[in-house]
């Protein structure tokens, strides 16, 4: 009776109706491909809460030295939009729009403090809700931190409805959306994880991380689309999204297969190697129809996590964490500086406004949806995930360098130099999130039923976003020096990223020449004993 219970709490309320209706359960490739398309729409709300802030600075704190056609977002509108100067404004009057107390001299700072202050609690509360992931139930988790995201994100635009003008409210309200934010990333690798085996997993997970850009330009249009009612709308309606979203991860997420009588395809069990493959195939079929009328128990429900000392012993946890560290950094000041970069940079001779700036910029993630599919196909190809890694970091060094360079000639060619820096930028940084964390949460090292696939990925990721606050930082600095400054720092992130790989390279590389050594050893001992055969005949 205890063990029916637990199966009615493990069961996702959802499910429990679905399966009532239907009177029968969903294959296990049903559910593969539910869980897929539930945890892309979860992590795309939470990407696309995270924009109205970048959409809104040009509001709170406004620059009234250029006139621009009012149009739609890309890709609704056009990529390009003219830049009219209006020549000198009494900056008295400018001060009075916008809104207080970002509207000042230091109203950029402060809203530089706010974006730190976020990043920063996102990465520390990062390490905690790793831990957390893997002790508590992924589903409840997840959906408390996506609820807890939305409303602390409406909360920050409701502030201009209740006039609310002390600085104070507006960072902590980014402050707590930060920590409720960190619950994300763990929790849908973890859930991924527990569904993929191995095969296929950088392939897979490289195509569904395309929610990290679906997001972003989402949550602008969102963001953008409502502006003209008043900015406070701009953060209400992600906020909404997510919170909406979260509802659906409690009603319909199968967070581990045993909760819905399918084994975990990374826990080890015996095979009965007498079975063939059409006795396998119809147990499976068994079991699914056994499923449609009881509850089945969630099978390894004693599993322990692995604390945070424990998952960074696990072997190439550090190396893959400092990478991502530098890897970020380069990612996200390209995310954060690269339209204003754009918009203070000329190309074919002309300089564009800022909502092209922001139309480009967009580019740069299509790129990177690529980037992300082909590292990790590359990766399954080659079975290689640090020399994938480091490659692609390489790589993103002259790429940066020509964009850099050449980037200004004209706009085609920025748009494609621009793609393809965006291509070997992120392609690692994917990677490095979704299957390499994945693939160290389920290590070999990892003893009995320990789970690790959250920790680890808060650890990584973590880490990482340690480099994401960094970036912007250093790049607000050193933007004022020369962007060539910029441009240096991002080729030294780069180039550390990949030299923080070489152990482990070297170590994929020693074991893929010694594997083609013995092989090509067997394969002459093969010919020389064939002589030998037709002899004795």
């Amino acid at each position: 009776m205890a063990e029916n219970n637990d199966s009615m709490n493990a069961n996702p309320p959802g499910i429990l109706l679905i399966r009532s209706i239907r009177r029968k359960d969903w294959s296990l490739k049903t559910y593969k491909y539910v869980v897929l398309l539930i945890t892309f729409i979860a992590y795309t709300s939470y990407h696309a809460s995270r924009k109205p802030s970048s959409i809104v600075k040009s509001v709170l704190h406004p620059h009234s030295f250029l006139n621009e056609t009012v149009t739609n977002p890309w890709p609704i509108g056009p990529l390009f939009v003219k830049r009219e100067f209006l020549g000198s404004i009494d900056l008295g009057k400018s001060k009075k729009k916008g809104w207080e107390p970002f509207n000042g001299e230091d109203g950029t700072s402060k809203l530089g403090e706010i974006d730190v202050a976020f990043l920063a609690c996102y990465s520390m509360g990062m390490y905690v809700a790793g831990h957390l992931g893997d002790s508590l139930d992924l589903r409840l988790f997840l959906a408390t931190g996506m609820i807890g995201s939305g409303i602390f994100v409406g909360l920050f635009g409701m502030g201009y409805f209740w006039n609310i003008h002390a600085f104070w409210f507006y960072l902590v309200m980014q402050m707590v959306a930060g920590l409720f934010q960190a619950t994300g990333w763990p929790s849908v690798v973890a859930v991924i994880g527990n569904w993929l085996g191995k095969r296929k997993r950088g392939l897979i997970m490289g195509i569904w991380n395309a929610h990290t850009s679906v997001g972003n330009i989402s949550g602008s249009l969102m963001a953008a689309a409502v502006l003209e009612y008043g900015w406070g709308w701009s953060f209400i309606v992600p906020g909404a999204f997510i919170f909406l979203a979260g509802i659906m991860v409690y009603l319909l997420l199968p967070a581990y297969p045993e909760d819905v009588g399918f084994p975990c395809p990374n826990q080890p069990y015996v095979e009965d190697s007498s079975k063939t493959n059409d006795e396998e195939a119809q147990t499976v079929k068994e079991n699914v129809a056994v499923n449609a009328q009881f509850n089945v128990p969630r099978v390894g429900s004693n599993r322990t996590s692995v604390g945070l000392c424990d998952a960074c012993l696990i072997p190439g946890v550090i190396p893959f964490a400092l990478c991502l560290f530098f890897s970020k950094l380069v990612a996200y000041t390209f995310l954060y500086w690269l339209p204003f970069y754009l918009s203070q940079t000329a190309i074919g001779g002309e300089y564009v406004s800022v909502k092209s700036a922001g139309n480009l910029s967009a580019l740069f993630d299509v790129g990177g949806i690529v980037g992300g599919i082909l590292a990790g196909h590359l990766s399954d190809k080659l079975d290689a995930r640090a020399t994938t890694a480091a490659s692609f970091m390489y790589a993103a060094i002259p790429s940066m360098l020509l964009y850099r360079k050449y980037g200004g000639t004209s706009r085609l060619m920025n748009i494609l130099l621009m793609m393809i820096a965006g291509l070997f930028v992120n392609g690692p940084y994917a990677l490095i999130t979704t299957a390499v964390s994945a693939d160290l949460g389920t290590h070999s090292s990892l003893k009995g039923d320990s789970r690790a696939l959250a920790t680890v990925t808060a650890i990584i990721d973590g880490t990482g976003s340690m480099g994401a606050a960094l970036g912007p930082l250093l790049t607000g600095f050193l933007s004022s020096k020369g962007w060539d400054a910029v441009f240096i720092m991002l080729v030294v992130g780069a180039l550390s990223a990949g030299l923080l790989l070489s152990r482990l390279v070297l170590s994929e590389l020693s074991e893929k020449f010694s594997k083609r050594l013995a092989c090509e050893q067997h394969n002459s001992e093969d010919s020389a004993s064939q002589p030998l055969l037709r002899d004795r005949r």
